[in-house]
């Protein structure tokens, strides 16, 4: 008689290391990975290059406001995650309030001219050339004290990114609700 197989169960802990490993494996070579390690233990973020593995739909806060009709960072938080399918999103309030899904590589190049339109509401393909802050894998909720870069919604295996069509009916949505928001305040 042969056993049957038993599903393969990883901890949160593994799940965080390979998704760790996953990011640093965008950097060339070990110097540079441990480079973005000292980075998470001192400064609480890593500069990742985009438009290899993964590229970021850059999208203001004050888009996705105007879609989950809140201003709070855990509403919101949890909104995105709803609303992107589960997909990762990197939160910053450096320079303002932003928030990055986290898309597959080739994004910006198919995207060209859907993110000429969007860049006058300040969204945008960030794709090869550009760097993300991105903070470490367990930076998972928004501190009130520091205003530290978190993950808003947290990638929760290795490779799992945002659909970007998903990605774009989120983005051209919250560009509608923000334009009668704005139509209607007038």
């Amino acid at each position: 008689m042969t056993a049957e197989p038993q599903p393969i169960i990883c901890t949160g802990a593994e799940r965080r290391l390979a998704v760790e490993h996953w990011l640093l494996s965008t950097l060339p070579n070990r110097e540079a990975r441990a480079k973005a390690r000292a980075q998470w233990a001192e400064h609480g973020l890593a500069m990742l290059p985009l438009g290899g593995l993964m590229s970021a739909v850059r999208i203001p806060a004050a888009l996705v406001q105007a879609l989950a009709r809140t201003v709070q960072p855990p509403a919101m938080d949890a909104f995105l995650a709803d609303a992107l399918d589960g997909g990762p999103v990197v939160c910053s309030m450096h320079g303002g309030w932003r928030y990055y899904a986290l898309v597959p590589g080739r994004m910006p190049r198919t995207w060209h001219d859907m993110a000429a339109r969007w860049q006058g509401e300040d969204v945008d393909c960030l794709g090869r050339g550009a760097y993300l802050g991105v903070p470490p894998v367990d930076r998972t909720g928004y501190d009130r004290g520091t205003r530290a870069s978190y993950w808003s919604v947290p990638m929760e295996s290795l490779g799992a990114l945002c659909d970007p069509l998903v990605v774009a009916r989120f983005t051209a949505s919250a560009m509608h609700a923000a334009a009668a928001l704005e139509g209607a305040a007038s």
